[in-house]
């Protein structure tokens, strides 16, 4: 592929001339993906939560996410700071499946797909 087929959503950093900000005070989102009720989880973070999303569901967020159809976003969390929000991220990467399920569950019964209120 040639060339990155959404502009203005390319990976990197969106605004250059803000990397002399302290990035960490910007805060991000702590997310789960899924593909169906109960199905596949996949665990991300970003500071750009509708971007990152819009991605996923474009194929272009993870590969993991692409090959297993995974455009359902059922849960999110923001953090103040860039370094709360990584760890958060690897801590819910950690967890068994049921406690995945249960932290979805508490807020998204249903599993309902949370990209529109996003946007």
């Amino acid at each position: 592929m040639d060339a990155y087929p959404f502009p203005g959503l390319e990976p990197g950093p969106r605004f250059p001339f803000t990397i002399a900000m302290d990035s960490e005070e910007r805060g991000g989102w702590v997310y789960i993906m899924t593909n169906r009720y109960r199905g596949t989880l996949y665990e991300g973070s970003s500071t750009d939560l509708a971007a990152r999303i819009f991605q996923h569901r474009e194929g272009y967020g993870s590969k993991f996410c692409a090959e297993h159809g995974l455009t359902r976003l059922v849960w999110a969390e923001f953090l103040p700071t860039i370094i709360e929000t990584k760890h958060h991220e690897l801590r819910v990467k950690r967890w068994h499946r049921d406690w995945k399920i249960a932290l979805i569950e508490r807020n998204n019964p249903d599993w309902n797909d949370l990209y529109d209120q996003l946007i």
